[in-house]
């Protein structure tokens, strides 16, 4: 089937007993045993499974091209099930420019747990010089939040499979509708599914979507049901009905990331636009050979440095402050700002989550905020 099908009916099941066109919202926390002490619906204790749980998992791991996949309350959970999956002294390569929540969490939770490098993965010689005997996983983001600097997710499957190393790829930015890691060779892909999946800024949760059901995977397995972070039977729920209409929305946000990158990277105020879908992009050609749509994510640097970044984000009226991305409403945000003292962002940097509004209104706040001063 195609993605707009699986969307709509890999997460929906209507009950034939009731007549229900809609899967309900299951509350129960625990299911009844039969006779022989068998559960009949396959369901024991929420914490374990759920069937609202379960039809989101479905339409996760389907629309993914995945064998299984595994809800989490947040995104951040999910990054941390990978991580505390992994047996103490695992050696894991992580991008220099990784988000920087995952990348704070490795750093202050698993600091003596875990070894860690940042680096720039995309470099070969680099990446190939700090594999180790210990080192277990390769943690890919592409496009990266906020510098939407891609990763060659074949070439990086090919060092890694050679020498026995898993590879783990944060699709957040992308979605399956621009890109689908698992099908370049990933073994493990990452959702903050309150972004895209979600899509209008109002539920929180988090995805990983296996290639393969193998000993790592139950073991992420355990982890999500022995350590509880899982998304509540109504967040999965409006996770299911979010994601049917994911196909159709994914793509206005990338229409009108286009245009406005377009916009942009011929206005005189603005220095550099970073987006995927410009030619000017220096890994457009990556970009066209790896993904089937650009995205909905864009950075500019702001000519004249951090004062005047902040003067063009303070006169915007349409595009609202605020951090996540994802949402039908355009937002914007400062990110060097948020990140902390070790980040890579440039302090003229802003990074827009197009939204779905008329482009033309968009442009028109960008266009006066741009002329203000």
């Amino acid at each position: 089937m195609k993605i707009e099908t699986i969307a709509i009916h890999a997460g929906n099941h209507p009950d034939k007993a009731s007549g229900l066109v809609i899967q309900p919202i299951t509350t129960s926390t625990t299911f009844t045993r039969n006779a022989d002490g068998q559960y009949p619906s396959g369901h024991i204790y929420s914490r374990s499974s759920n069937p609202n749980r379960t039809s989101l998992e479905n339409v996760l791991a389907q629309i993914e091209g995945g064998a299984d996949a595994a809800a989490f309350s947040s995104g951040n959970a999910a990054g941390m099930a990978v991580f505390q999956s992994l047996q103490p002294g695992t050696h894991i390569i992580l991008p220099d420019d990784m988000y920087h929540g995952l990348r704070n969490q490795i750093k202050n939770l698993f600091a003596g747990i875990l070894e860690f490098d940042f680096i720039d993965v995309n470099d070969e010689s680099v990446l190939q010089q700090h594999i180790k005997p210990n080192t277990r996983v390769i943690w890919i983001e592409t496009p990266s939040n906020p510098l939407l600097k891609l990763t060659d997710i074949k070439k990086v499957v090919a060092i890694a499979h050679a020498k026995g190393i898993k590879v783990v790829s944060d699709n957040t930015f992308a979605t399956p509708l621009c890109q689908q890691p698992l099908a370049l060779g990933a073994d493990l892909v990452m959702h903050s599914t309150t972004k895209y999946f979600g899509g209008h800024s109002d539920l929180m949760g988090g995805a990983l979507i296996t290639a393969e059901d193998n000993d790592w995977w139950q073991k992420i397995r355990q982890v999500q049901e022995m350590g509880g972070a899982i998304p509540s039977p109504a967040d999965c729920y409006y996770l299911v009905r979010s994601i049917k209409t994911l196909p159709y929305r994914v793509r206005g946000h990338v229409y009108n990331a286009q245009r406005l990158a377009d916009f942009l990277e011929n206005h005189e105020k603005v220095e550099r636009v970073m987006y995927p879908g410009l030619a000017s992009h220096p890994q457009h050609e990556l970009a066209s050979a790896q993904m089937g749509l650009y995205g909905g994510m864009l950075s500019f640097l702001v000519k004249g440095g951090q004062n005047e970044a902040s003067k063009v984000i303070n006169a915007l009226k349409l595009f609202t402050q605020a951090t996540s991305l994802g949402g039908v409403e355009s937002l914007i945000e400062h990110r060097a700002l948020v990140e902390g003292p070790d980040t890579k962002t440039p302090f003229s940097l802003l990074r827009v989550s197009v939204g779905l509004e008329h482009i033309d209104d968009l442009i028109a706040d960008i266009k006066q905020a741009l002329e203000s001063f």
